[in-house]
């Protein structure tokens, strides 16, 4: 099964996936001004006004996080994650949190080590070890089945 925002783009092609093979397929929608278009292979869906609310629901059982380009939402969702992970509210080593795309991520993760590590020493230098930056869909994969199956959950 797959969980998404439910939105088009790379959650469409997510939730696509699981629906085509039988999957569930479930979006996870916000309420926007400007209305984004739910994606029509979901099995399920439920929208929240508020996005704590929302990232709630998304993190709650997730077996692993998956971070593709996105906007203010995407970053938000990033924080958050590696923060519950940091914190130990979500267990480091049984839930991998993977951003795709080096060519997007890559300045902001620079900016974490120079500014945020080197420059401030607000954060641990094993804290940049929280997650994983690749390019394919195969080297994410490879760290996914790295992880056990999630049995429990941390909230």
């Amino acid at each position: 099964g797959v969980v998404t925002g439910g939105g088009p783009g790379i959650m469409e092609a997510g939730n696509r996936g699981a629906f085509e093979s039988k999957g569930e397929s479930v979006g996870i929608t916000i309420h926007l001004p400007m209305e984004q278009r739910t994606n029509p292979y979901l099995t399920r869906s439920q929208s929240f006004y508020y996005f704590f609310v929302r990232k709630v629901m998304l993190f709650y059982t997730a077996q692993a996080y998956v971070f593709f380009p996105g906007g203010f939402g995407t970053l938000d969702e990033f924080f958050e994650l590696v923060t519950l992970v940091q914190t130990h509210k979500i267990d480091r080593n049984t839930v991998p949190l993977i951003l795709v795309g080096r060519e997007f991520w890559t300045p902001l993760l620079k900016y974490i080590n120079d500014t945020v590590y080197e420059q401030y020493s607000a954060i641990d230098k094993d804290d940049m070890k929280l997650y994983h930056l690749v390019d394919t869909a195969q080297e994410a994969y490879d760290i996914i089945i790295r992880y056990p199956p999630r049995k429990e959950v941390y909230y």
